[in-house]
């Protein structure tokens, strides 16, 4: 695929929003409504290959308590993440915990603390560590989800300076959630959010689209279903281009293990 296609491709999460272009498409849809605040807590890590044989090790051994804490109701789901695309000065590795509120989370937070979880050596190993807090406020999931071996796919946006306020909101409730319903509905993924920074250590104006598959398949599945609703929309390309700066637009993909509630 070339970057032209996987362009408009990627264009059809959105637009339409701004002049109603893809509203129509969508008018049998439940309604898209925001939902409470869920908020994640990521942290990254780079660590030496040496390390990666263990990362799992060490993921297991917190699975415990990760689980109690969702069962106490301080979080709603745990997981970790192996990268699969490697960068330079990137990740290769995070785990991550979410909650209904900034509590649970610093909760969660100081129970790893306490327990030492920060100071294990797999992580003492690594060369470069960072962390983010975001905030969702359109998001699902399958009940009891449980992957093991699964995969993540990410997308990261940035908005055009003279977007409107509500661009994130109208691309959501318009576009980019009635399609990952229907991909949650169908049983191509068991997960997906669209997060923005709660606490910003970058410029305001980013979002960023996951979701969560058990297996390999969903890549193509959810490829193939973008083309067919590019397709029926012809006009949602150009409405995202007016909305979205294109420039610093990233993808990640990650093998993937996560519980939710």
């Amino acid at each position: 695929m070339n970057p032209k296609q996987y362009r408009m491709i990627a264009a059809v999460f959105g637009v339409g929003l701004i002049a109603g272009m893809v509203a129509p498409a969508f008018a049998q849809s439940q309604e898209v409504k925001e939902k409470p605040r869920m908020y994640t807590y990521v942290a990254l890590w780079s660590l030496p290959r040496a390390q990666w044989g263990d990362w799992q090790k060490m993921e297991a051994a917190d699975a415990k308590g990760m689980q109690d804490a969702i069962a106490k109701g301080t979080i709603i789901s745990f997981g970790d993440d192996e990268n699969l695309v490697h960068q330079p000065d990137q990740p290769t590795h995070d785990d991550w915990f979410q909650s209904m509120s900034m509590a649970g989370l610093m909760n969660m937070l100081d129970q790893v603390y306490k327990q030492g979880g920060a100071m294990n050596p797999v992580l003492q190993s690594s060369t470069k560590h960072w962390d983010n807090i975001y905030v969702s406020r359109y998001y699902n999931w399958k009940p009891g989800a449980s992957v093991k071996d699964g995969y993540s796919y990410g997308s990261t946006y940035k908005l055009k300076e003279d977007a409107p306020d509500d661009a994130i909101d109208m691309l959501a409730k318009t576009a980019i959630v009635p399609h990952l319903e229907k991909l949650l509905s169908d049983g191509v993924i068991l997960e997906y959010e669209i997060d923005t920074e709660a606490v910003h250590t970058s410029a305001p104006g980013s979002f960023s689209i996951f979701w969560i598959a058990s297996n390999s398949d969903a890549l193509d599945k959810s490829s193939a279903a973008l083309r067919d609703l590019l397709k029926s929309n012809p006009l949602v390309g150009p409405a995202f281009d007016s909305v979205v700066d294109f420039k610093p637009h990233r993808d990640f993909l990650t093998r993937t293990d996560a519980v939710y509630k």
